[in-house]
């Protein structure tokens, strides 16, 4: 059947012009955007963006149980509202008949089956997208209500320990956040009551200009469809965008958002591809106290016109960089809280593999439920 006989199907809604007038934000209604879908799990509840009452004047709020599906930008990504929710044409919105489908069977059927097909429709498009006629033309196979239901509760087994372990990763990042800001933010480091502060600044350490510590290398175009699958993260400036054979850069080491998610940061324990929306730190100029450093710091400029990270206004942006005795009494704090944080994520990997190969064989009746 096509998704409009399963349930209803709509696109978000935003038609205030300019879409970032500042009245239509800040309010109590949840915004999502297609980033927020992308890296959510099953269940979105996350966001960074809320409506005002004028926001949601314009636009729609969706109920709880709505499946999201991009269809710009971060295209074919899907996530089941956890709240309810705003979303703008970007995403399009499916409620399922509660007596024909199963919302979390729909978006690992479409994930397992149709995820990719969206390519074939868009080859030679100006901008690389999916419409809601394009998607409403896929036939979904399903089966009976009751077999969705059960093959959705197995599948879901595997994305509950997912999230599991994505709380658990989230804490972890804590714990190293806030140690990072008890020593070098409030200067809470052992044996600070016997060291004196100068110019705002602890006695031994320095206060550098980024282009001093690190060098910020360019990343390499990579197009999704040149891609070969394998065990190698892609990284754009919203994190992990796909995968390849070949490594760019050797591991560890840091990438920095240099178009999109300007300033973003994110920390790769292997090797890895940094495309050419994000700066690279080479593994050798890569640690846990810089890592963290650039998550606090400021990489927004208001001097451009087009939103993305200068290098040079990078390389100018100030930090401070502790005694050589601190410095390396941090790494050896913060270093087994990152290789869990590492085994946790390799884990949560293996288990969206097995849940991804899991689907065909329930669906062809290989496996029975």
């Amino acid at each position: 059947m096509p998704l409009d006989q399963l349930g209803t199907v709509a696109r978000g809604k935003s038609r205030h012009r300019p879409r970032d007038a500042a009245h239509l934000y800040g309010g109590p209604y949840p915004f999502i955007q297609t980033g927020d879908v992308k890296h959510a799990g099953l269940y979105l509840s996350d966001f960074d963006q809320t409506y005002s009452e004028e926001g949601l004047a314009q636009s729609k709020l969706w109920p709880e149980g709505t499946l999201c599906i991009t269809i710009a930008a971060n295209i074919a990504d899907t996530s089941i509202l956890k709240i309810e929710a705003c979303f703008p044409d970007s995403i399009i919105g499916f409620i399922p008949d509660p007596e024909k489908a199963d919302a979390r069977f729909i978006k690992y059927l479409f994930d397992a089956r149709f995820k990719r097909q969206y390519q074939t429709f868009t080859q030679g498009a100006a901008q690389d997208n999916l419409s809601q006629g394009k998607l409403l033309s896929l036939d979904f196979p399903v089966p009976d209500l009751l077999e969705q239901q059960r093959i959705a509760s197995i599948l879901s087994a595997y994305d509950d320990l997912i999230e599991n372990n994505r709380r658990r990763i989230a804490l972890l990042e804590q714990t190293a956040q806030q140690l990072y800001k008890e020593w070098f933010v409030r200067f809470r480091f052992p044996g600070h009551e016997h060291v004196k502060i100068i110019d705002g600044v602890p006695e031994g350490w320095e206060r550098k200009a980024l282009r001093d510590v690190a060098t910020l290398n360019y990343g390499k175009a990579l197009k999704e469809e040149t891609r070969v699958p394998g065990g190698v993260p892609v990284y754009g400036s919203s994190g992990i965008v796909g995968s390849h054979d070949k490594a760019l850069v050797n591991g560890p080491g840091i990438i920095l958002g240099r178009k999109g998610n300007v300033g973003s940061v994110r920390w790769s324990h292997c090797n890895f591809f940094p495309i050419d929306t994000v700066y690279f730190i080479a593994s050798d100029q890569s640690d846990f106290h810089l890592y963290l450093t650039l998550q606090h710091m400021q990489f927004m400029s208001t001097d451009v016109a087009v939103p993305g990270l200068n290098r040079e206004f990078a390389y100018s942006r100030s930090l401070i960089r502790p005694s050589a005795t601190i410095g390396a009494r941090f790494e050896e704090e913060v270093t087994p809280v990152f290789l869990q944080i590492q085994k946790l994520t390799e884990w949560n990997e293996k288990l969206a593999k097995a849940r991804d190969l899991l689907l065909p064989k329930l669906m062809s009746g290989a496996i029975t439920v």
